[in-house]
């Protein structure tokens, strides 16, 4: 019975033209919304950090039939990388850009006393200021293509109180708001923004951290 929805709603849903940027693709919620973009029929791109890594999924999709996907490393918690990518991004789909998905994210869990000003930068980059600044270099590429839907890879972290992970959710708090504003000011560009809020899951990000700290 899944299955037969699963294929309906590809029938109904199409993607085919468009193009899309996954931060953080090759692992993870990252891995599976690329998959789910190829499977409607979009052009991705996707960058990591690991390049071993991004070559076996490129390599894989591939041979999956999915033959307009690309990968690059970079890393985006650096200004200059993600600069970089962004005119990788252009010069790969010809000025248009149509679904960036700021998934890319990181957590470090410590009880709030113990991080350190290196571990809080790292984190803020990371998880909000790549998303920000992503999205202000890709806003002339949404706008050219006309049909722009910025996603944000968000936590209900961000949402309600959790008792680990300060820095964590508090870039996730911000990245909510983040996506509202910009839903406000980029709509007359004719340009989306959302966030999807997903509760602990796992992936190899979240693998190492005690099962017992989402408690109570």
């Amino acid at each position: 019975m899944e299955e037969i929805e699963s294929k309906k709603g590809k029938e109904r849903w199409s993607l085919h033209g468009m193009t899309a940027l996954v931060t953080g693709g090759t692992r993870g919620i990252g891995r599976a919304v690329v998959e789910e973009l190829l499977s409607f029929g979009a052009a991705v791109h996707t960058c990591t950090l690991d390049e071993a890594e991004l070559r076996s999924c490129v390599e894989r999709w591939k041979g999956m039939g999915y033959l307009r996907v690309t990968g690059s490393v970079y890393d985006v918690s650096s200004r200059e990388q993600r600069e970089q990518l962004m005119k990788e991004v252009a010069s790969l789909f010809s000025g248009k850009l149509n679904i960036p998905v700021n998934n890319a994210g990181t957590v470090i869990v410590k009880p709030t006393i113990e991080y350190s000003e290196e571990d809080t930068a790292h984190i803020w980059a990371t998880n909000f200021e790549s998303g920000y600044h992503l999205s202000q270099l890709s806003h002339p590429l949404l706008k050219e293509s006309g049909r722009g839907s910025i996603v944000f890879t968000s936590s209900v972290a961000g949402i309600v109180a959790v008792p680990y992970g300060t820095p964590y959710a508090a870039t996730k708090g911000a990245i909510n708001q983040l996506a509202k504003n910009l839903a406000c000011e980029w709509a007359k560009d004719n340009i989306r923004a959302n966030c999807v809020a997903p509760w602990f899951t796992m992936t190899p990000l979240v693998a190492p951290i005690p099962r017992g700290c989402c408690a109570n």
